[in-house]
């Protein structure tokens, strides 16, 4: 009987030592979740107070605080090429008292390896304008008068060369066919150089940067105020003010840590006082003695584009990043 159940028993074991082995072959295999879809979809936001909003060499806010800020949608067509529209907003003082500057602006910005370009359409409006014209609105003492609107647009092309890790170059483009509405062609052109330093303790960040740049003005259309006084007009009464160029530069440093930079500048222009007039009609100016400005006559003297040194607080980051 012991004979029978002993091979009976081994047969039993073997059977269920396949049959398990037949259900480890069969359980299923799992694998590791395919990584989530990375949205082309992103939102920038920023905002900074700076103690003057200095544009191209020239106070937009009469050598006093602004505070900006700015929202850009973006999305990422492909991992070299991304497109983007926005809107920003800056607290100005400028002769024709608009109560803010509004832009709007578009574009794309394709990357070549370390060239990363950019390429747009910017416009300037300032709402809530008024013109100064001698008669409806009393003329400054220096007797600037202006337009009544001064909203316009501009295209440009930038870009930015990553040399290495520390180096950085760039250039900046642009171009509109009617300055400040005056009828006159502007383009400004720039070169800038950046050196990021190596990482301080604490997560900090620093760098040196500057810019030099032209701004070529042309030549202004003959334009009459609301009341029918004349403003830019040439001395001989028969063309427009063939306005100033004049060249630009800024240096300074930056602290950066997180999402926040505190940049440090110097900004100046070439610009005399009767010129910076010329080009800002401000309200605030000197007068002075009438003094001619290529073809045309100035009674006043503005401090808006002298030397200055600019302390600026700003925020930028995006959604991506507080992910």
């Amino acid at each position: 009987m012991k004979k029978v159940i002993l091979p009976a028993a081994l047969a039993l074991a073997v059977s269920g030592a396949g049959a398990l082995a037949a259900d480890m072959k069969a359980k299923p295999v799992y694998k590791a979740p395919a990584p989530a879809a990375v949205s082309p979809w992103d939102l920038a936001v920023g905002a900074a107070l700076a103690t003057d909003y200095n544009f191209r060499g020239i106070s937009q806010s009469d050598r006093s605080a602004s505070v900006s800020g700015y929202f850009e949608a973006r999305y990422n067509s492909s991992a070299n090429l991304q497109w983007y529209a926005g809107i920003a907003g800056a607290s100005i003082k400028l002769a024709t008292d608009p109560a803010a500057e509004i832009d709007l602006y578009g574009g794309f910005r394709p990357t070549f390896g370390a060239l990363a370009l950019d390429f747009g359409f910017i416009y300037y409006l300032y709402p809530g304008e008024r013109a100064i014209d001698g008669t409806i609105i009393t003329a400054p003492p220096a007797f600037n008068t202006t337009l009544p609107d001064t909203d316009f647009w501009e295209v440009y092309a930038k870009g930015t060369y990553t040399i290495n890790d520390m180096w950085a170059a760039g250039f900046n483009l642009y171009y509109t066919p009617d300055w400040l509405h005056s009828g006159a062609d502007g383009t400004y052109l720039s070169g800038t150089l950046k050196y990021t330093g190596t990482a301080l303790p604490n997560g900090w960040g620093w760098y040196v940067s500057g810019e030099l740049g032209h701004y070529w003005i042309g030549t202004t259309d003959r334009v009459v105020s609301a009341t029918g006084n004349a403003v830019w007009v040439s001395n001989d009464g028969t063309t427009g003010w063939d306005l100033p160029d004049y060249a630009y530069w800024n240096a300074g440093i930056g602290f950066t840590y997180k999402a926040i930079t505190i940049d440090l500048r110097y900004h100046d222009t070439n610009l005399s006082d009767a010129e910076c007039n010329a080009l800002t009609t401000d309200p605030s100016a000197a007068a002075i003695p009438a003094t001619v400005i290529n073809n045309f006559t100035t009674t006043g003297a503005s401090n808006w584009c002298g030397a200055a040194f600019i302390g600026k607080l700003s925020f930028d980051t995006t959604l991506s990043a507080l992910k």
